[in-house]
């Protein structure tokens, strides 16, 4: 039997990712559904709360006990059951309801979460109500008592089936019917991709067939990931798409992480396009789909960490680049803010006006699929000119004294005449005019002793030289150890770089 556990050691910046049952058990997802009810439905005068999960054995009774939660406040719950995160957000902006995902992403499967929002996908975050929902809930795990029962009674609950009105939804933004033939290899880690992806992509939920020929690996749901872990982020975790696409003679090959919410491209070599590379394709189609339906002041978000090339292709195509903070927040916030109509992460997260200001990775690969389905070129040159400069991948280290580390950084950068900004971290730029460019983030880790290095140059040589010589800088302190995934991206990721 395990004691009341302490919220804020997995209630996080973002959402709720804990162990089941010593962290997250029914008993604390009832009290954080009370919560949610108490902070965001009530005074939000919503009609109710939409409430999905994932395929995780654990989803099923914490979202049963989370409905009950918030029926308890006497607010009517409507569950969609399996569904992906960017399921849910459409089930939120299309019924303009608060919702609740269960899901712990691409986390191994002893854990569990909660992603929230308001209605119309706003999210939910520590400075948004995250931090009240969490004291709340403690406060009633400790026996608080003196809410007042609802003056209606407790509310009711009711299901629907919303995957294939979702799947419409999409469609409805990008048209896949005049596309050439295209064969593609599919990774859903046993994720909700395997749920999503014959609904979307193919007939499963009644719609016209697509000239698509969908390779499956890995659509069995299975929470307990038997296959690899659920997080495309991982290298590791590309292996078995990239073989399958070469050994199928498939166009291209999409892998989607745990909830299905970020999505992963390799190309017809099995070759990885950066989530960079993505962002600037899918930022040129939605700029000429905005102009296209009157707009004529286009922006586009994206984060510190994304290549230089986003900058340039967005100026290129007559549009506002808008740079901001990493972490889903920020990017909803400043997506809303400048009214942007995409924004694009280095995480493989993308966020759309159309679908909420909400990040749906199902949507941009359909965008990648229509853009290689429109003409004959294969992808790998198709997106030749959205990979302008050679990146690292992001290299962590752990650190304890993070500030100090950081400090002889900005004085190596003074050193070399180099331009700096600290919107996130510290992001040090080659001298104006100097050649070949380069430019470098290092930022501090929210939840661990971890500095994470990103480099990008214009050619490999240099990237190799500017990442050699900082991470020499960054290590040589006596406690400084350098985390085991040396050399590219990691799993280990703050919450909103790679939920």
């Amino acid at each position: 039997m395990f004691g009341v556990p302490h919220l804020a050691d997995f209630v996080k910046a973002y959402d709720v990712r804990g162990l089941v049952p010593e962290q997250l058990s029914p008993e604390v997802a009832h009290a954080i559904g009370a919560a949610f009810a108490e902070v965001v439905a009530v005074p939000d005068g919503s009609e109710g709360v939409v409430i999905g999960h994932d395929m995780r054995p654990s989803s099923p009774e914490l979202s049963a006990a989370f409905a009950a939660g918030v029926t308890s406040r006497g607010v009517d719950v409507t569950m969609i059951g399996l569904c992906s995160t960017d399921g849910l957000y459409y089930a939120s902006g299309a019924l303009d309801l608060p919702g609740a995902m269960f899901t712990a992403s691409h986390n191994p499967a002893r854990y569990n979460g909660i992603k929230l929002c308001r209605s119309a996908a706003r999210p939910v975050g520590q400075d948004s109500g995250l931090a009240e929902i969490r004291d709340l809930a403690q406060w009633m795990l400790g026996g608080g008592t003196g809410l007042a029962l609802p003056a209606g009674g407790p509310g009711s609950v009711t299901t629907r089936d919303l995957l294939g009105d979702y799947a419409a939804f999409l469609r409805g933004l990008v048209d896949l019917s005049g596309s050439r033939p295209l064969k593609v290899v599919v990774d859903a880690g046993n994720g909700m991709g395997g749920h999503t992806v014959p609904a979307v992509l193919g007939t499963a939920a009644g719609l016209p067939e697509l000239p698509l020929e969908i390779v499956p690996l890995y659509f069995e749901l299975d929470g307990t990931f038997p296959n690899h872990e659920a997080n495309p982020l991982d290298p590791a975790n590309l292996v078995d798409l990239q073989a399958a696409v070469r050994e199928h003679g498939a166009d291209l090959g999409l892998a989607f992480d745990g909830d299905a919410d970020r999505c992963f491209v390799v190309d017809a070599d099995g070759e990885p396009v950066s989530p960079s590379a993505v962002t600037g394709l899918v930022a040129v189609r939605e700029i000429e789909r905005a102009r296209a339906g009157g707009d004529t002041s286009v922006s586009i978000v994206h984060n510190v960490i994304t290549s230089a090339a986003v900058r340039e292709i967005v100026l290129e195509a007559g549009a506002t680049p808008v740079r901001t903070r990493v972490g889903h927040s920020f990017i909803k916030a400043e997506m809303a803010r400048a009214g942007a109509v995409f924004g694009g992460e280095h995480s493989a997260h993308y966020y759309f006006r159309d679908f909420w200001f909400a990040d749906t990775g199902m949507l941009a690969a359909m965008h990648v699929l229509a853009a290689l389905g429109e003409q004959d070129a294969p992808l790998s040159e198709l997106c030749a000119e959205y990979e302008r400069y050679v990146a690292s991948g992001e290299i962590n280290s752990t650190v304890s004294d993070q500030a100090a580390v950081v400090d002889q950084v900005r004085a190596w950068a003074q050193v070399r005449g180099a331009t700096t900004d600290v919107l996130d971290g510290l992001t040090v730029s080659s001298p104006e005019g100097q050649t070949p460019m380069w430019w470098f983030n290092v930022r501090a880790s929210n939840t661990e002793p971890l500095l994470r290095l990103n480099v990008e140059a214009a050619d490999r040589e240099t990237m190799q030289d500017v990442r050699d010589e900082l991470l020499s800088l960054i290590r040589s302190g006596a406690d400084a150890a350098h985390a085991p995934d040396e050399g590219g991206s990691t799993p280990a990721q703050d919450a909103g770089d790679a939920s």
